[in-house]
């Protein structure tokens, strides 16, 4: 039987079957006549594999006790409560007396900027221009509804008494003064949106909600409104 060489007429011709692809010799070096990777020699000073990522920085560091974080605000009292104690519990008496000072510090710092009206520790009702404006206003001017508190006082101590013409006598003190703080309330508040319309033409706080506002702080003794007033009955604002 005769063998068709390589290279035949066919195979020349583009007509055949491709030619086997050339295979690697095995290495002459080997003894055992496998391939070249059995011969190959491990460098005993690379070295080897630690067989687990490398961990991120910020992890080791917050292993080590470095950084702390992240950090997420409790959402309830409890969990407050309880991250409080946690960190106490790490701490020498000395320290939590420290941490205790300067936390009633911070808090009286705050209620200080609060009081002085800083926008960033009011409340959300108080922020804001306009409602700095209508504080300053209600604290410049005097009204018959600054005396509603004062007098509602003295009408509740006649009512304690045990006496049928004081307590009547009280009662009808109080409807009259229900009465002028009603009209005088609707007064204030109307004075005060027409006031804030031209000192502020662009606002939307305007309404009712302004002129409640401006009843509301108008009824409080001056000694215990918050923000505390920073102008004087009189002055110009």
């Amino acid at each position: 039987m005769k063998l068709r060489a390589f290279g035949s007429r066919d195979d020349q011709n583009g007509k055949g079957s491709p030619a086997p692809e050339a295979r690697p010799e095995p290495d002459a070096g080997s003894g055992d006549g496998s391939g070249g990777d059995a011969g190959q020699k491990v460098d005993p000073k690379k070295p080897a594999g630690k067989g687990k990522p490398t961990p991120k920085r910020r992890d080791q560091e917050r292993a080590r006790g470095m950084r702390q974080g992240p950090v997420t605000a409790p959402l309830t009292r409890k969990e407050a409560k309880e991250r409080r104690k946690a960190a106490e519990a790490t701490m020498t008496k000395e320290e939590r007396k420290e941490a205790k000072a300067a936390e009633r510090a911070a808090r009286e710092e705050r209620r200080q900027l609060m009081m002085d009206g800083d926008d960033r520790y009011v409340l959300s009702r108080d922020r804001g221009d306009v409602r700095r404006f209508v504080r300053d206003y209600i604290d410049t001017h005097r009204r018959l509804i600054n005396w509603f508190m004062p007098l509602a006082l003295f009408v509740i101590i006649f009512q304690l008494i045990p006496n049928p013409t004081l307590m009547m006598y009280s009662q009808t003190l109080f409807l009259v003064l229900i009465a002028v703080v009603i009209i005088d309330g609707i007064l204030l508040g109307r004075k005060v949106n027409s006031v804030v319309r031209d000192r502020f033409p662009d606002t939307e706080d305007t309404g009712f909600g302004l002129g409640w506002y401006a009843v509301m702080r108008a009824t409080q003794p001056r000694m215990l409104r918050t923000p505390r007033p920073r102008v004087r009955p009189g002055d110009a604002i």
